[in-house]
């Protein structure tokens, strides 16, 4: 994710960014210019064709296509969000179950596992998210090795497993009572919520219809443009459309990029820094 100043308006209006859409579409923008201009020269120059009243049409379709987008970008970002406050679920839960059990646990060695889990159930949980697991981050334990975790399909539902056993066994050895498992239940049972959660996002995308749609009528509206445009502007048709193409084509390429937050695109959410805030805040407590 990309820290910036939202104050400072020099720097965004000049800065060019890996994520910028005016990189991104640059070739794009360059082709709908030159087809302008092709289209200039053969109405106005090669053919001598005349119309009357051909901005209206467009006029009204690009306020149905605005309202389209809009809608469009709402969505994207409320997935967005809902993922941001997913994972911040994850930091609080965190910290609030390592704080029960700094208190309730009197063992270092056992603190010192459960620490290890749930870090390796954070650290898991990323990478969940973007379609693998990146080993070098999680820790072999006595209740998995990273040869049964390759063998598993869901890895953090393994790790929490494990977790689970954790608490069992103090439960069984008296070390914790009944009421302090139920005292630290909420925070455990949250964590599956939140993956869960995170799973809804990632594989719900917007639906195939809806994306096509506006797609298609993009690249209508802006291919018939200059028919229209080009008798009233001539040339000059041909950095107007160009720049209405970058407008709304930056619309939909935003709400691609986000509608996704957990990749590791320019605007995805920073997971790596949340996760790795996670662990330093459970070595701190355990």
């Amino acid at each position: 994710m990309v820290i910036y100043n939202p104050k400072d308006w020099k720097k965004l209006i000049f800065a060019f960014h890996k994520s910028d859409t005016f990189r991104m579409m640059l070739p794009g923008i360059l082709g709908v210019a030159a087809f302008t201009g092709i289209v200039a020269y053969l109405e106005n120059d090669y053919f001598n064709a005349s119309f009357k009243n051909t901005t209206a049409i467009h006029s009204l379709v690009g306020f149905v296509l605005s309202l389209l987008l809009v809608f469009r970008t709402n969505t994207a970002y409320d997935r967005w969000w809902e993922g941001r406050k997913q994972w911040g679920a994850m930091v609080n839960n965190s910290r609030n179950l390592a704080l029960k059990l700094s208190v309730i646990i009197k063992s270092e060695e056992v603190k010192k596992r459960f620490r290890i889990h749930l870090i390796n159930y954070v650290f898991a949980i990323k990478e969940h998210l973007r379609a693998g697991v990146i080993w070098e981050e999680i820790t072999a334990t006595e209740s998995y090795s990273h040869k049964e975790l390759k063998e598993v399909i869901h890895v953090p539902n393994r790790i929490m497993k494990a977790i689970y056993g954790e608490v069992q066994q103090l439960i069984e050895k008296k070390e914790i009572s009944h009421e302090q498992m139920l005292f630290i239940n909420e925070e455990l049972r949250s964590f599956t919520d939140i993956v869960g959660a995170c799973e809804r996002i990632k594989k719900t995308p917007i639906p195939y219809s809806y994306g096509l749609f506006i797609n298609k009528v993009i690249f209508i509206y802006v291919f018939t443009m200059p028919i229209g445009f080009v008798r009233e502007f001539g040339y000059w048709a041909m950095p107007i459309v160009s720049l209405i193409f970058y407008v709304f084509g930056s619309i939909e390429l935003i709400a691609e990029e986000i509608e996704d937050p957990f990749g590791r695109d320019a605007n995805d959410l920073p997971i790596d820094t949340i996760a790795q805030t996670i662990k330093d805040n459970l070595n701190e407590i355990l």
